[in-house]
């Protein structure tokens, strides 16, 4: 039988594969895959269906992705690490060119342009959290925060990290996940009427073994942590690090953790002109100090303004990249990748696009929003707008506890109404009892807001 030619599949041709097999010394492609025991291989015919043709491929295709209910059908107010921001055209054009959306490495000679894209980024990034140094991005949030920890532990040659409770539990595992079993984690308790953290825990569990406290603000609860010069003096005679995580588009009307002390910041770029995407659009950040030593422990690339040959003329290079794992490969710190280096491009357009008083303008919107939406839900019958009495940015916890229906009935009722409504805590702080995290951001207008007050209003009142 005559195999067939795929067109998609380079060096099928068989002339091409012999040749390819002669060259490297093997008779036939299987002996490439001796080293895998026989017990681990197939023994049988896969069961591969007929192959469609393209149209009939791009039907069944379509049809899969339409089972789909996307935020271009329903309103939400789904947050809980994944935000629904408006996203400028111009992100997607610039983020969708070939140069960019195809460009996975490269070197000085060869790739200027994006050097200098990633430089110009890390510059608006590091204005907007007022720190001096920003790397190109980590996967997501929850690695940039386990390795600003783990940056610190290498710091100070310590091992234990006090983490606040209210941190988000999968954030919290990714961080445990990355740091064991070298470095050893305790919770610091928090208050559930304020979220604050609970200094006196603080002072009980921190000494001169601990490398690093990390908590977040905006918190995943969502609402604003204002101990920080408290936090921070307290880190600060033990000389342990302080690192905090952010979401940066509260940066226009929040002051950044570096002006309460932080010695590290972290974070996710997705509000930062990314969509949200099943999973996908997340990207981190770090940042530090223009110290030597927090630089030398940057496992990833850092872009800066280098000298050329000729006298007088700059370029755009990498700066220190002997410490980082691309350089020491098995001997490195840590391993990182580049895949998400587009969207630090992409978080560069949309910061110059903005500007100082856009985000300002941004920040004052949502929380605008926010605040009238926790307004009108206090007004409802059995509702508690806002579970935590703290100042809170885009996310709050409304506490449905005195309604007598659970969270999971009140989502699947809204869901029938077109809505998707907030993250069920249930699981994750049972000590809230029927609550759920809901999120209002600028994309939100006040006849979505009150839809949702509506609908909650037709659920509760039933």
């Amino acid at each position: 039988m005559t195999k067939k030619v795929h067109p998609y599949i380079p060096n099928m041709v068989p002339k091409v594969k012999e040749e390819m097999l002669k060259v490297i010394g093997v008779e036939n492609s299987m002996e490439l895959y001796s080293c895998i025991p026989e017990e681990l291989q197939l023994q049988e015919e896969m069961n591969i269906p007929k192959a469609l043709t393209e149209y009939e491929l791009r039907r069944h295709i379509e049809g899969l992705l339409k089972k789909n209910i996307s935020t271009n059908d329903y309103i939400n107010f789904l947050g809980a690490g994944c935000w629904q921001h408006f996203v400028p055209a111009v992100c997607d054009e610039i983020n969708q060119r070939s140069e960019f959306l195809t460009a996975y490495a490269g070197e000085p000679y060869e790739d200027h342009g994006r050097f200098q894209s990633l430089f110009e980024y890390q510059s608006l990034l590091a204005e907007l959290v007022d720190m001096d140094v920003v790397n190109v991005p980590t996967f997501d949030w929850g690695q940039a925060a386990a390795t600003s920890i783990r940056m610190a532990a290498r710091i100070n040659g310590r091992k234990k990290v006090l983490i606040a409770a209210t941190v988000a539990p999968e954030r919290t595992k990714i961080i445990a996940n990355y740091g064991s079993p070298e470095l050893e984690f305790s919770n610091i308790a928090f208050d559930l009427d304020t979220g604050l953290m609970d200094l006196d825990d603080l002072k009980s569990k921190i000494s001169n073994e601990v490398a690093a406290i990390y908590f977040e603000n905006p918190s995943y609860l969502g609402f604003i942590e204002s101990q920080g010069n408290e936090i921070s003096a307290i880190a600060k005679e033990h000389d342990v690090l302080l690192v905090v995580g952010v979401d940066p588009i509260s940066l226009g009307v929040l002051a950044p953790p570096s002006h309460y002390g932080a010695d590290i910041v972290c974070g996710d770029l997705q509000p930062l002109g990314m969509h949200m995407n099943y999973s996908g659009g997340q990207a981190g950040f770090i940042a530090t100090r223009d110290e030597e030593t927090f630089i030398n422990e940057f496992p990833s690339r850092l872009f800066g303004i280098v000298p050329t040959i000729k006298e007088g003329e700059y370029g755009f290079g990498d700066v220190a990249y002997e410490r980082t794992s691309f350089a020491k490969r098995e001997k490195g710190k840590e391993s990182v990748g580049t895949q998400t280096a587009l969207w630090g491009i992409t978080a560069g357009v949309y910061l110059s696009l903005l500007g100082p008083e856009g985000m300002y303008e941004l920040g004052q919107s949502i929380m605008q929003n926010s605040q009238y939406t926790v307004k009108k839900l206090n007004k409802i019958a059995g509702i508690q707008g806002s579970r935590i009495v703290s100042p809170f940015f885009k996310e709050f916890i409304v506490d449905f506890n005195d309604t007598g229906i659970s969270v999971q009935t009140i989502n699947e009722m809204l869901l029938e109404k077109k809505i998707f409504g907030g993250k069920d805590l249930s699981k994750e702080f049972p000590e809230y009892g029927q609550c759920a995290l809901f999120c209002v951001t600028e994309v939100h207008t006040k006849e979505d807001m009150d839809c949702l007050i509506e609908a909650l209003e037709d659920i509760v009142t039933k």
